[in-house]
């Protein structure tokens, strides 16, 4: 049967995005400046804070099983009519090689300089500016550390413009985002607590964490499943299982009631990524290993996944990580709504993007779950297990003087003995 010529073949997707060259992986497609002002970057202030936390998240924790915090760092581009856009970094040691020092000390004195000067609507040429200063390897070079920046520069052009990330991008957003509570139990013990926790906040969908323990996994997600009923289960091994272990828990997992395997194994584990997805038990998506367009269109081709979660603050920003959208979506596979534990402006722009894509699964933005502090005036509050989408242009938040304050990791914020002036 002949194909319809409005269909394209995943395989033709990929070619002609390949053949295209690396360029125009970031090209920004679509976009619809509403009459811009003419502006020039004029100031980069950067502000590294820690916000306390509540509940166990095993990524902030230290050695000893003790709570760190949440790390992150605020990035301000004024511009020189002095409107300014917000933006953050959220390092997460344990999950990446991206710290709080070395993010801080990346954006103010790497990225920062080669950007004063330039248009803040041309996000494309910033990239390529911050890519050269800090070079990728395998990939995107101190992606963390770059999408604060990135995300600041959308929320300024978006201010200049006054519009929204869905206006800009002529998209016709959704109002609200249902969010997935997240579940990593020390013990099965903990668990029944911890969902009616999530369940007296609205919240019907769960995600967990899963890997090495490849039975203790199976009953907690068949205890949680009982429990959930209907509600989408999510489970996600941060790439903790070998390919032995992988093959034969899927499956089960899969029985027990599981919709989705997130990272079953280390990224670079391609042949084990291909066995899994052949395998067919569960659909297998990627996170982890997944930083720029250009190795999601790699891996699209090699067949190693059957989707994506998706994280603004992994990939550099909203730049590469709408373009992945776009590529998953032309390549007919799936995506899923995910953070980094993801506090106030990057919660922010995680929620402005998936709202633009009309995201309607549950997203695993559980910054709210475990954040007890917030820089912002108009903090974005889950309600009944929902995040409203913001209508403001911009992100549509703004930052507090005293609650950034109050947060700033102040020994990060002295140059050569002499504190930097903080300017709000």
């Amino acid at each position: 049967m002949k194909r319809p010529a409005s269909r394209r073949t995943r395989r033709a997707v990929l070619k002609n995005a390949m053949a295209a060259g690396a360029g125009a992986v970031l090209a920004p497609a679509a976009w619809c400046w509403a009459e811009p002002k003419k502006a020039k970057v004029a100031r980069i202030d950067v502000f590294p804070v820690m916000y306390p936390m509540v509940g166990r998240f095993k990524f902030f924790e230290d050695p000893k099983g003790r709570w760190t915090g949440r790390p992150a760092v605020l990035v301000k581009i004024t511009a020189d009519d002095g409107t300014f856009g917000w933006g953050q970094s959220v390092p997460v040691p344990s999950w990446s090689y991206e710290t709080l020092e070395s993010t801080t000390s990346t954006i103010r004195d790497y990225l920062a300089p080669g950007l004063i000067g330039r248009d803040p609507f041309d996000i494309a040429g910033a990239h390529q500016v911050m890519d050269k200063v800090i070079r990728p390897a395998f990939s995107t070079g101190m992606p963390i550390a770059k999408a604060g920046v990135d995300i600041a520069l959308h929320d300024l052009a978006c201010k200049l413009s006054d519009q929204t990330l869905g206006q800009k991008w002529s998209r016709k957003p959704v109002r609200e985002l249902t969010l997935s509570w997240t579940l990593n139990p020390r013990k099965l013990s903990d668990v029944d607590k911890l969902i009616d926790e999530g369940r007296k906040r609205g919240y019907g969908h769960f995600n967990v964490k899963v890997a090495p323990d490849a039975r203790f996994d199976l009953e907690l997600c068949r205890r949680v499943k009982k429990r959930a009923g209907g509600g989408f289960l999510w489970a996600d091994a941060n790439g903790g299982y070998d390919l032995a272990t992988a093959l034969a828990v899927a499956p089960k997992l899969a029985d027990a009631g599981v919709d989705v395997l997130e990272s079953p194994l280390k990224p670079n584990r391609i042949a084990g990524y291909r066995r899994l997805k052949r395998q067919g038990a569960l659909p297998i998506y990627m996170d982890e290993g997944v930083v720029s367009p250009a190795e999601l269109m790699e891996f699209i081709r090699l067949d190693m996944l059957d989707g994506v979660a998706m994280k603004p603050a992994r990939c550099g920003g909203l730049l590469s990580n709408k373009r992945q959208i776009e590529i998953v979506l032309d390549a007919g596979l799936g995506w899923l709504g995910s953070g980094l534990c993801d506090p106030d402006v990057a919660l922010a722009a995680a929620v402005a993007l998936y709202g633009a894509f009309g995201y309607t699964k549950p997203a695993a933005l559980n910054g709210p779950q475990f954040m007890t502090a917030t820089v912002l005036k108009n903090p974005l509050v889950p309600k009944d297990g929902k995040l409203a989408v913001r209508a403001e242009a911009g992100l549509g938040v703004e930052v507090d003087a005293k609650k950034l304050g109050s947060l700033l990791v102040r020994k990060l914020m002295k140059r050569q003995g002499v504190e930097v002036e903080i300017r709000l």
